[in-house]
């Protein structure tokens, strides 16, 4: 943009319209600036100025002219059609994008240079420090997991900090930036602060030393009352009603509110907070908190629903909040629950009561975890017949609500994945060998700090044989699909992986689920300088999530020989109508017993409350009115035609092998 210098005539028209200025010389316009709508502005250090020729439509039909009124600016630029007024203090040292609508705001101002939150340390997981994670505004929740948890590799934690830190100078600057649409009314003061484009902020108290990544595609709005210092807010996020930050990044599409409080913690892509608190805690993608009496303190989670009540305890009065838990991806917590850190609790597990043994239930996941006089009794593989562990996975991807086409965490919302079926064979192998340890008819189980029922655990072997059929099965269907056979020598062809990647140990990187091989050559490529830019290192997540499903079938290959007991190299058309028909039993069977789950939110104790001063049939048509039936709900119908679709899919592949069968 041209600028040009103020008229004689200008200037004697600001004059008269109480302007006051250094030194004019330094106040410089554009081409559409008028002087008509500028009063009461005081200017000093360099200030540009853009068009004025716009109108700002607000609330109620409110129409204002664009301009500036009441207000002292100092080393400021405004791009066009800007309305600034009623500053009661100034703006210092900020660039002001076009259609930018400031008002009844006490003080806007970059003091020295800034990073704007970037590099920030955030003391996440231990209170005390030694797992600090530096924020920017590329952090992934993958990258923030490495730099978190992989301490045992010192180089590279130092390399990980440096691309932070070398991220943060490169965008430090003494002017911030407020981009083009944005909207900032009744605030108090913002410090240091950068703003991305179609922001607004309304009626916050202090937002301090931070970025806002709003744009066009994702807006972030800031509400009344929200004090923030120190913190990233990432594209499409929503802060308001009072929700108080210190030392936080926010991740896309999150949703903080109802007074709640955090400090050192990091939320990623899809989280909620309400009117509960938070301390040091790493909130994967979909870590949900609603409750006022709710403290998550000192865990990593995600895919996570804390009931009520939840709470931990990060220390045992010993050397202070030293200690630490981990909830694995999909894990919740009833209402009232607690957990005494430090614990591992496995993936997809309900934790009911209070828990203080210092559990790891990791190779057990789809667990109960329940309280009974004091103990902990472990339920394993329970989870997988459940109508909510089923709703959950179905509601995950349909509540992703970012908005933003560059998206920073690359989410893989698989129930069933090699890093779970991984742990349940390594759960089958534990309950067998334990069985076979303490004996066939032991009453009791003791497991890590937690006790097992008998019939629990022959429930768990079930469980755990039935998931592992469904996974494999389903892997095969999907390699065989669409191709018609003419020998099993082109089904041992089809079934060779096209990569040797995705063999061993898989991990769940906070959301993203790829082999540790992979994981680990990442590492080294950091540690040696190979990789050393934040954006090279995101794409490198970028093409694990992406190669997912080639690496899965990587995983399945190499496990089909020990599970089913089949030599690969000569596997036949009958071996895979085996495999098939095994999937098709476990599909149909576990389908049967989340209908069953499911039936029970019908059942006449479901209705108690329903029908308010009527018998037993105005209940039943009360609780029908609201709830609807069992026959025609939504869920049941789809796991209905799950069973049938799923049939029809292993049939139809039989029948294109049943001629290799015959011959």
């Amino acid at each position: 943009m041209e600028y040009r210098n103020l008229s004689n005539f200008e200037i004697e028209a600001l004059l008269n319209q109480h302007c006051t200025a250094d030194d004019w010389d330094n106040v410089l316009v554009a081409d559409g600036f008028n002087h008509d709508f500028v009063h009461s502005v005081a200017f000093s250090g360099i200030v540009k100025i853009g068009a004025i020729c716009g109108r700002f439509t607000l609330p109620g039909g409110v129409e204002k002219p664009s301009g500036m009124r009441n207000v002292r600016l100092h080393n400021v630029t405004i791009g066009n059609n800007c309305c600034i007024e009623n500053v009661h203090n100034y703006i210092a040292n900020y660039t002001i994008g076009d259609n930018s609508f400031i008002e009844n705001v006490d003080v806007i101002v970059v003091d020295g240079k800034s990073r704007f939150g970037n590099a920030t340390e955030v003391s996440v997981l231990n209170e005390t420090g030694g797992r600090e994670v530096l924020i920017t505004d590329k952090l992934s929740a993958h990258y923030a997991y490495i730099m978190a948890l992989y301490r045992h590799r010192p180089a590279l934690i130092d390399r990980m900090k440096d691309a932070a830190r070398y991220y943060a100078d490169k965008h430090a600057s003494s002017v911030g930036s407020i981009g083009c649409n944005v909207k900032i009314q009744n605030v108090g003061t913002l410090r240091n602060m950068r703003i991305g484009d179609h922001c607004s902020i309304i009626g916050a108290s202090r937002l301090s030393n931070g970025s806002i990544n709003s744009n066009a595609e994702a807006p972030v709005h800031i509400g009344y009352g929200v004090v923030c210092d120190d913190f990233i807010v990432s594209s499409g996020s929503t802060i308001d009603d009072g929700a108080t930050l210190s030392r936080c990044f926010v991740g896309q599409a999150c949703q903080l509110g109802h007074g709640y409080s955090a400090s050192d913690s990091l939320f990623f892509s899809n989280c909620q907070g309400e009117n509960g608190e938070a301390c040091a805690i790493f909130a994967g993608p979909f870590t949900v908190t609603h409750h006022k009496s709710t403290l998550l303190i000192a865990g990593m989670f995600s895919f996570m629903n804390a009931g009520s009540g939840s709470n931990q305890s990060n220390h045992m009065y010993k050397l202070g909040p030293i200690h630490q838990g981990v909830m694995e991806r999909g894990a919740k917590t009833t209402s009232d629950s607690y957990i005494l850190w430090p614990a591992r609790v496995g993936a997809f597990s309900l934790v009911m009561g209070r828990h203080v043994h210092h559990a790891d239930t990791s190779n057990l996941p789809f667990s109960y975890l329940i309280e009974q006089n004091n103990s902990t009794y472990l339920v394993p593989g329970v989870n997988l017949r459940s109508v909510g562990t089923i709703r959950d996975a179905q509601k995950w991807p349909k509540r992703d609500n970012r908005t933003d086409s560059h998206r920073l965490d690359f989410i893989n919302y698989n129930l069933l994945s090699p890093y779970t079926v991984q742990k349940m064979m390594k759960g089958l192998t534990l309950l067998k060998n334990l069985r076979k340890a303490s004996g066939e008819l032991s009453d009791i189980y003791a497991f890590q700090g937690t006790k097992i029922r008998n019939s629990s655990l022959l429930n768990g072997i079930s469980f755990y044989t039935t998931a592992i059929h469904k996974f494999m099965g389903n892997s095969v269907i999907k390699r065989l699909e669409a191709i018609n056979f003419k020998s099993n020598d082109e089904i041992r062809a089809r079934l060779l992986p096209d990569t040797p990647i995705g063999d061993g140990e898989w991990v769940d990187i906070s959301g993203l689920i790829a082999p540790k091989s992979e994981i680990d050559n990442m590492v080294a490529e950091i540690e040696c300088g190979e990789l050393n830019k934040l954006k090279s290192m995101n794409a490198e997540f970028e093409r694990l999530h992406r190669n997912y499903y080639t690496y899965e079938w990587t995983w399945v290959y190499n496990h089909l020989e020990q599970f089913y007991g089949i030599k690969l190299e000569q596997i036949t058309a009958a071996d895979v109508v085996d495999i098939v028909e095994k999937w098709k039993e476990a599909v149909v069977g576990l389908d049967r017993q989340v209908y069953d789950d499911a039936r029970k939110e019908f059942s006449l104790a479901s209705m108690t409350g329903f029908g308010a001063d009527g018998s037993r049939i105005e209940k039943e048509l009360d609780f029908e009115q609201v709830r609807g039936d069992f026959e025609s709900n939504p869920f049941v119908t789809a796991i209905l035609d799950h069973i049938v679709a799923k049939t029809a899919l292993g049939n139809e592949l039989i029948s294109r092998l049943q001629p290799l069968i015959a011959d």
